[in-house]
């Protein structure tokens, strides 16, 4: 909970103040968004699908600090605070259930409604907020990124960011509640979680309404003055459109959707997979590098040894007496080097 809440926001923040209207960000934050709907809607884990939204929705506000307009710029701002409380609301309810079931994946959940009801409420909350629900905080913040989109006629964009917002529903929104506590029965019991965690959630999904129905105490909090209204017809409109038909996208394709017992490959394939086999290979060859360095340095020194053994020996050249005329004959050529060296 306070990593999601924490670091990818740190990042956001340090977008926002060094690289407003950097145009690449828009590039990348839509990136980042189509990456986390697709990874998420092929996951299984229901940890890992919350994961991969946050990397969904932080392209939303990448996305906006690259539009760079005061609307747009607030609008990332404000999605960065919605999404804290809602993503929190969201980790919370799976590590409930975590806790009472001891599983993540969801093809080995479901019917959790039944006996943990007040957890299925908070869940649900938070996946309507994530989806950008009216009456939640995801409606109020996301959309004054959308709105900057139009009002700076980046039409391409808008039909990217829209399309997006119903892919959210259908990973985030449908997804991760229909899985975990509905769809079949799993047949687990499990209970609510303890008061403590209770309480957690309650606060949090309150959080959610209350920003989605009252959103100018957040609006005041905003880097430029806002003059937006969220609630008008057309937008509200627009956005039941979107949410409906992805839902009916979601049941009519929800044989495809349902998840089996595998893991989907990513990138962290490359240091749980192939960075191990790689390193495996390297030491190896480093062993076998180690073992010839080290059988030939063992070789000089016996060489050494052996030169040094022999020439001690009485006939040896290091043991041999030194005739005086050849000591004197030395020390004629030394001095008259010196000589030459000196004088010349």
């Amino acid at each position: 909970v306070f990593l999601s809440a924490f670091t990818t926001k740190t990042a956001v923040y340090v977008l926002l103040r060094g690289f407003p209207g950097s145009e690449i960000l828009i590039w990348i934050g839509i990136f980042m968004i189509f990456y986390g709907i697709v990874y998420a809607l092929l996951e299984n884990d229901m940890r890992r699908i919350l994961a991969y939204s946050i990397v969904n929705q932080v392209g939303f506000m990448v996305t906006g600090i690259g539009i760079g307009t005061e609307m747009a710029l607030n609008g990332a701002a404000a999605h960065a605070f919605s999404h804290i409380i809602y993503k929190a609301l969201l980790l919370m309810s799976a590590g409930a259930v975590l806790a009472a079931t001891g599983r993540r994946k969801c093809s080995e959940l479901g019917g959790l409604f039944h006996s943990m009801p007040l957890t299925t409420i908070c869940g649900t909350i938070g996946a309507l907020a994530i989806s950008s629900f009216p009456l939640t905080s995801g409606f109020i913040s996301k959309s004054m990124v959308t709105q900057a989109a139009i009002d700076g006629h980046l039409q391409v964009v808008w039909l990217f960011l829209a399309a997006a917002s119903a892919g959210v529903f259908l990973h985030a929104g449908i997804k991760f509640p229909w899985f975990v506590f509905f769809q079949k029965d799993s047949g687990l019991r499990p209970p609510d979680p303890p008061a403590s965690m209770r309480w957690g959630m309650i606060v949090f999904a309150f959080l959610c309404i209350a920003l989605g129905i009252w959103p100018d105490p957040l609006y005041a909090l905003l880097p430029y003055p806002v003059d937006y209204v969220p609630y008008t017809a057309a937008h509200v409109i627009t956005q039941l459109q979107l949410l409906l038909f992805s839902g009916l996208a979601f049941f009519v394709m929800l044989d495809y959707l349902k998840r089996t017992p595998t893991i989907t490959l990513d990138t962290d394939w490359l240091w749980r997979v192939a960075g191990p086999a790689v390193a495996r290979v390297f030491a190896a060859a480093l062993g076998k590098l180690r073992t010839a360095l080290s059988g030939e340095i063992d070789h000089g020194f016996q060489s050494l040894a052996l030169f040094i053994s022999r020439h001690r020996q009485p006939d040896g050249l290091l043991m041999r007496s030194w005739p005086t005329g050849s000591m004197a004959w030395w020390v004629m050529v030394l001095l008259l080097t010196y000589l030459l060296l000196y004088y010349v």
